[in-house]
């Protein structure tokens, strides 16, 4: 199958319409060149925000509920997309009121046939606990879709080996990585986070960052990241693990073919095992850390 993931810009877009013309236009070119299975970013929806008008989206706790409110508009946009074209759609993540005092980060995943689920950010960074007060999600899904069993790690979800280690556990052979990164250093976490994972887990993994500026909105004002699909380093897969990579900051969709089979032959005959071995840790973890001195 063919993946694209997408180095998504935010605009400040005058109304609804503006942002289904776009949201088309970039799902439309990824269907052009093949793709099966289409990654945004995480927060990408938050370029709603300008919907409100300048003082909502200058306003980081008015631009939550601006985007929430229009969740069901962007819900039916991605499944009459993902219908039309036959895809399966990560769409970028955003604010969700789910009852509780305050929202989660959720990322809804789209196929042929509607709607197939969503994941929440369960870990928050410092800036969605300390200032926005963003609320961790329940738990963590593994979704078998005919392009394979896919697992959603948000950010700086995927920078905690044991929550991508418990997806490839339940069968996760891809894991997306829709990520939202103001620094080079935030960026590089994620890059190295989500490297790490294909790793460890023998799999695929898809970073989508948001990039570019879009300083209407201090919580999403600046975006700095590429778009890359990841494997493991090992037999069949490129020495590096980058199966294809973008220009940092350079908008656009990225895409790489990638094979199941190829996955479930280096898990089972790969130079390492990783997948097979993770659990020899805990034998090795069984007798304490010894702390020797020195000088």
């Amino acid at each position: 199958m063919k993946i694209a993931a997408a180095a998504y810009p935010l605009d400040a877009l005058p109304d609804f319409s503006a942002y289904a013309a776009k949201i088309t236009r970039w799902v439309e070119a990824a269907a052009s060149d093949a793709a099966q299975l289409l990654v945004f970013p995480e927060y990408g929806a938050m370029e709603l925000a300008a919907l409100g008008g300048p003082a909502v989206a200058q306003d980081i706790e008015a631009a939550l509920h601006e985007v929430a409110r229009h969740a069901d508009a962007v819900r039916a946009l991605h499944c009459t997309l993902a219908a039309r074209h036959s895809l399966h759609i990560l769409g970028a993540s955003g604010p969700a009121f789910t009852g509780t005092a305050r929202p989660v980060n959720r990322a809804t995943f789209y196929g042929p046939g509607g709607v197939i689920g969503h994941q929440d950010k369960q870990i928050m960074t410092r800036f969605e606990r300390e200032e926005w007060h963003i609320a961790p999600g329940p738990g963590l899904s593994v979704f078998d879709t005919p392009l394979g069993r896919i697992g959603i790690l948000i950010c700086y979800d995927s920078e905690f080996p044991l929550l991508a280690r418990a997806m490839v556990a339940a069968g996760a052979e891809i894991l997306l990585v829709p990520s939202c990164t103001d620094s080079m250093a935030g960026y590089s976490r994620v890059r190295v986070g989500a490297m790490a994972r294909a790793l460890e887990g023998q799999c695929v993994t898809v970073q989508a960052p948001t990039v570019g500026d879009a300083l209407w909105c201090p919580a999403v004002d600046h975006n700095i990241g590429a778009a890359a699909i990841y494997g493991p380093p090992d037999i069949g897969w490129p020495d590096t693990g980058i199966l294809a990579q973008s220009a940092l900051n350079t908008p656009g969709w990225t895409c790489a073919d990638v094979s199941l089979d190829l996955i479930g032959q280096t898990r089972q005959q790969g130079g390492v095992l990783n997948v097979t071995h993770w659990s020899e840790q805990e034998i090795r973890l069984s007798t304490p850390v010894r702390t020797i001195k020195t000088g």
